[in-house]
């Protein structure tokens, strides 16, 4: 079967793992003891088929199991290594010392020439100022006071946490105590999302920052302590400001996109992504955008093939 038409009965098994209370052992029970009673799984092939098949589908899925394991751990391993390579290549600039040493004479006129092209620069940005905020002090404007959103892409509040990726929203609830899955509240709505403990006030109780597939969202008690609560979005082009509507927002421009996940997405939609994720880095570094690197590209290629005609007094936004 494919993982598709596997994870349709996924609601159906958290739903049976959620009401055995003796945990794995207990689901096992139920599902052997449904084979025996309403099959003829024991007895309707070899006397030994049953549990061949049973072994055969264990080594199976438990090698795939695995392999996810060991594909998590290594991507846990390489972004503390990038984490800690980031921190070393920080402090080594913050202790290194400014070398004094001697330069030519074409070098200081290039130096030169430099220091006035950025010094023409910074008066043309001056006059800009005076003559009205730039669209980038605009958007700089606008993110003042949001949250930097933590390594899940999310944000971590007093009372929960969530992340997400362009596919899915993962919300992690602790509830402070040990549970049964009937003692909860969890209301999965397009577009509200309600969850808490009976006969207490609710945890969170509010409208989604966009709306989720309900079919394909599920929830999850783990260890009977923490409610798992996976969305998948509709909109699948876009970031999540907030989780629900009384949530701080997180700056979005700030989201670090997994590398890894690109690969998962089909071509045209990996390459919006992409764009995206350039355009992102171009506009921190306060370099033009892939559609405004067009345009001036368009733009000195047409005044490379009019040489006559004089732009010097011409202005392009």
């Amino acid at each position: 079967m494919t993982s598709k038409a596997v994870d349709r009965f996924d609601g159906i098994l958290l739903s049976i793992a959620q009401e055995c209370e003796g945990g794995i052992q207990e689901m096992l029970d139920v599902i052997f003891s449904f084979l025996a009673r309403k099959t003829d799984f024991y007895t309707g092939g070899n006397e030994n088929a049953a549990e061949k098949l049973i072994l055969e589908k264990f080594r199976l899925h438990g090698e795939s199991a695995r392999k996810e394991i060991a594909k998590k751990k290594a991507e846990h391993e390489n972004a503390d290594r990038k984490r800690r390579e980031r921190l070393e290549k920080e402090e080594r600039e913050m202790h290194q010392q400014p070398k004094i040493c001697e330069v030519t004479d074409e070098e200081a006129r290039k130096i030169e020439d430099e220091e006035r092209d950025r010094k023409e620069t910074a008066d043309k940005v001056t006059e800009d100022v005076k003559n009205g905020k730039s669209e980038e002090s605009a958007e700089d404007e606008e993110d003042k006071g949001k949250m930097q959103p933590n390594s899940k892409n999310g944000a971590d509040l007093k009372n929960y946490s969530w992340g997400q990726t362009l596919e899915e929203v993962e919300l992690r609830v602790p509830l402070g105590g040990a549970y049964k899955a009937r003692d909860l509240i969890i209301d999965l709505q397009k577009k509200h999302l309600k969850v808490g403990i009976k006969g207490q006030p609710l945890i969170i109780d509010g409208d989604l920052n966009k709306e989720i597939k309900l079919e394909e969202s599920t929830w999850v008690l783990e260890d009977k302590k923490c409610v798992l609560i996976n969305m998948e979005k509709i909109n699948k082009m876009e970031w999540w400001s907030r989780l629900v509507s009384s949530d701080p927002e997180i700056n979005t421009k700030k989201v670090q996109p997994e590398n890894s996940k690109l690969s998962d997405l089909d071509g045209e939609t990996r390459g919006m992504v992409e764009k995206m994720m350039y355009d992102q880095r171009q506009k921190e570094m306060g370099k033009p955008t892939s559609d405004e690197q067009k345009k001036q590209d368009t733009l000195k290629a047409f005044m490379a093939q009019h040489p006559e005609m004089d732009f010097s007094n011409c202005k392009f936004s």
